[in-house]
């Protein structure tokens, strides 16, 4: 079975004083790391936060004193996996090889054909 792993990394950057500006530097330097380990399938954005009074999700992006910690979300897809746990290790195995000692967990995993694949890169 296929599968989509979407993991949550929080991404450290020190001496920023702007959130676009943290988030720029998470990105880049995750995709850096990723890509240094020939793992460009690894998709890499910033992740959405719930406003805990209206609910609207912003950037997950924090900085005090000059330090910002950006919630990164990091997607990979797992080919010929057993079950949904073993999709979940193997990404996580594969994905924290490359971005060592950065804190990942797993936030969703969904199942795919692989007619669907094939039908979406078709229409590219």
């Amino acid at each position: 079975m296929n599968y989509l792993v979407a993991m949550e990394a929080a991404w450290l950057v020190r001496d920023v004083e702007d959130i676009d500006d943290a988030i720029g530097v998470a990105v880049s330097e995750a995709g850096k790391r990723l890509n240094d380990q020939d793992m460009d399938y690894v998709e890499v954005d910033v992740g959405a936060t719930g406003c805990p009074a209206c609910g609207e999700p912003f950037d997950s992006a924090f900085i005090a004193a000059d330090t910002a910690l950006v919630g990164l979300v990091l997607e990979m897809k797992v080919f010929n996996a057993e079950n949904t746990e073993h999709a979940q290790r193997i990404a996580k195995s594969e994905v924290g090889g490359a971005l060592r000692d950065v804190p990942l967990s797993v936030v969703e995993t969904i199942e795919f054909e692989e007619d669907e694949e094939a039908d979406a890169s078709a229409g590219a």
